[in-house]
């Protein structure tokens, strides 16, 4: 399987890497980290995928690292499905006071739209 993983900084996005690089290892899946600069973080994309290239680093994990520019949602919905992924991954799914599961934008956005199966990890 081949796994789109998208990351823009935040710490749920940092969690959803750790476990993808987990899963995929047991799976032999093929993962490309899609680095995007992610409005509710103050990382920029250099920060994100320096972040991203040591957790690779540190795990011994292979996958490839690309950068999105522009809408971020957008992009992981088209590059998916112009490249044929198989996955969509993001971390997102905060849990508001009164329990019910609150989305990002970014999150919203590629589960609305994405013609490809997506996995949020929260």
């Amino acid at each position: 399987m081949h796994v789109l993983l998208g990351v823009g900084g935040s710490d749920l996005s940092y969690q959803a890497l750790d476990e993808t690089i987990e899963r995929a290892r047991e799976a032999g899946d093929e993962v490309t980290v899609a680095v995007f600069d992610g409005h509710e973080t103050d990382a920029s994309e250099g920060e994100v995928e320096e972040r991203v290239r040591e957790r690779l680093d540190e795990t011994g994990f292979e996958a490839q690292i690309r950068r999105l520019s522009g809408d971020p949602g957008s992009r992981l919905v088209d590059v998916a499905e112009s490249e044929g992924f198989d996955r969509i991954v993001l971390g997102s799914g905060e849990r508001s006071t009164l329990g019910k599961i609150q989305l990002g934008s970014i999150a919203e956005f590629v589960l609305l739209n994405a013609q490809t199966p997506v996995t949020l990890i929260r």
